[in-house]
């Protein structure tokens, strides 16, 4: 007998098995996944989801996951407005018996929202397998972005309905009790839902508040009572429509008053709350502009009008970063993200890292371009203390000098296009510049016919222009925006070349930074909003104003 113990060739082998994870992916709000959601997400092989709810938690799905599409079994049903959808149950079970991970991701809380749970039962019966991660139910979601608190310190009871299977003793209990009912149902169905509350004791002036696509940029909140909603989806225009079916989460009850609502709708206040906003940048740099702008409650719509390339003859530019290694520089500046993205890339093809940059001197031009350097594991010394550009760098660079610089060189890799106020500026003070296509930018491929018609047409409410190129750029590739969208500049020179095409600017960084043109925007709107609301006009986006409406122009 082994001392060591029995060999693993002595225990049965057991058939591979799978595991499913039933996941809530809340009210709408990819922000609101928990983080446990966020883990399995990340390592599931197979992903089952409706398609609203595939949107939410697709993207911290790994690559390669396999998502199957949910379709239609009886063909025949879609003649009656019914379709049936394939039994996600099987999918799920096929999935796992084959040994795969499994997440199985449906709206809200797997355990209140829709019927998970006999899914569950499935899973269990054919021995799979199974763990719950529990999400945001819609019904405690919506209210809570719809500035409807649920209790209060008096702590009055709340009883949650569902209207499409609430029998008439349902109805009953919650109309005779004074609890905070809130109410899942559709948008056609709401005033028969307050119909069913009124005739179980309700007192038709009892408040109430209405939200539809809760917790997302197309959030919309109707206050009323339960005898005048009917009347004031109505007089709204909401109604009659054929988007009746769409969901909605009632709250009936004192809590729901507009008095409150005034006070604590925090989420539809936001200053560009469903602004759609065009991002006309490279891909790479568009993304933490358009957090920021999600921040503000916009929806960022980004648009390549510039597509970065490799230099057409890469040997100046190898001879350079060579030159870095072999001590040929006393400096490197860089002014943009796209150069440090060009330098770091070479870097990597010769098999160096941040430790090349060791006895250089390094500037950045912007706070992005020095974020860039950080994460690459350089610091910058220098960065302009006023202006962040070429003219605010060479404010700050300090003249050649033979006594304290053994090396009179600056390396400034850059862009094709690039103006040479950097290196005359350079010259100036005394230093030799070797200047060098680090990359080119040309004009990107135009955007799909329906985003052309959008900035034609006025579907946008506002874009941003970063750069001169990207103002020439997107009228190039996808014609002028329209006169009712709002055209904020990073920059003087940016608002001129606009100008030039053509187009009013209303909103001016007061820095050249990305992160303070759109904290202009935000102000624009802030002030947009407030007027709107002191004049006792309805809130409403630029690109729903009449086209010709008088626009105001702010530095804020």
């Amino acid at each position: 007998m082994s001392p060591t113990g029995p060999a693993a060739s002595d225990f049965p082998v057991l058939p591979a098995q799978g595991q499913v994870t039933f996941l809530g992916a809340g009210p709408g709000d990819p922000g609101l996944l928990t983080l446990r959601a966020v883990e399995a997400l990340a390592s599931a092989d197979v992903l089952v989801a409706e398609p609203d709810v595939l949107d939410v938690v697709r993207s911290h799905a790994r690559e390669g996951v396999s998502t199957p599409e949910l379709t239609l079994v009886d063909v025949s049903s879609t003649s009656a407005g019914v379709p049936v959808l394939r039994d996600a149950a099987n999918l799920v079970m096929e999935a796992a018996k084959g040994g795969r991970r499994v997440v199985r991701a449906v709206a809200g809380d797997p355990g209140l929202d829709g019927d998970a749970g006999a899914e569950m039962l499935a899973c269990a019966a054919a021995g799979v397998p199974f763990e719950v991660v529990p999400g945001i139910a819609n019904a405690v979601g919506v209210p809570a972005y719809a500035g409807v608190p649920l209790r209060d310190a008096q702590g009055a009871d709340v009883r949650f309905v569902d209207a499409r299977t609430a029998s008439d003793r349902c109805w009953s209990e919650v109309g005779a009790s004074d609890a905070t009912a809130v109410v899942s149902t559709t948008l056609d169905a709401v005033a028969a839902a307050a119909g069913e509350l009124v005739s179980a004791g309700r007192k038709p002036d009892t408040p109430l508040t209405v939200t539809i696509a809760g917790t997302t940029t197309r959030q919309r909140t109707w206050t009323a009572t339960l005898g005048t909603i009917a009347q004031t989806l109505k007089q709204a225009k909401v109604l009659p429509s054929p988007e009746g079916h769409r969901p909605v989460i009632a709250v009936v009850g004192e809590r729901s008053s507009a008095a409150q609502r005034d006070q604590l709708a925090w989420f539809e206040s936001k200053p560009l709350f469903g602004w759609r906003v065009l991002v006309p940048r490279t891909k790479e740099q568009a993304a933490s502009l358009s957090d920021q702008l999600r921040s503000y409650g916009a929806v960022p719509h980004e648009v390549p009008t510039i597509a970065v390339e490799p230099p057409r003859t890469p040997q100046q530019m190898e001879r350079a970063v060579k030159g870095l290694v072999t001590g040929r520089y006393e400096w490197i500046a860089f002014t943009s993200v796209n150069a440090v993205k060009a330098v770091r890339e070479k870097f990597e093809e010769y098999g160096l890292d941040a430790r090349a940059f060791a006895g250089i001197k390094v500037a950045a031009v912007g706070e992005q371009t020095a974020a860039a350097l950080i994460d690459f594991g350089v610091k910058p010394d220098l960065v302009p203390s006023g202006e962040q550009s070429a003219a605010g760098l060479l404010e700050d660079w300090p003249p050649y000098d033979p006594v304290f610089d053994p090396i009179d060189r600056v390396f400034l890799p850059r862009a094709d296009i690039a103006t040479e106020t950097l290196v005359a500026g350079l010259i100036e003070l005394g230093w030799e510049v070797d200047d060098v296509t680090a990359y080119r930018t040309v004009r990107a491929s135009p955007p799909p016919a329906d985003t052309r018609e959008a900035i034609k047409g006025g579907g946008f409410d506002a874009v941003l222009f970063t750069s001169s190129s990207t103002v020439r750029n997107l009228v190039g590739i996808a014609g002028k925006p329209h006169n009712v969208t709002v055209i904020a500049c990073i920059g003087p020179a940016t608002a001129k070349t606009a100008e030039e095409h053509g187009l009013r600017v209303d909103v001016l960084s007061p820095e050249p930074s990305v992160h303070k043109l759109a904290e202009a925007l935000a102000a624009f709107g802030a002030q947009r909003r407030d007027a709107a609301k002191e004049a006792g006009d309805p809130v409403t986006r630029p690109s729903e104003r009449r086209p010709g409406a008088r626009r105001r122009r702010t530095t804020t």
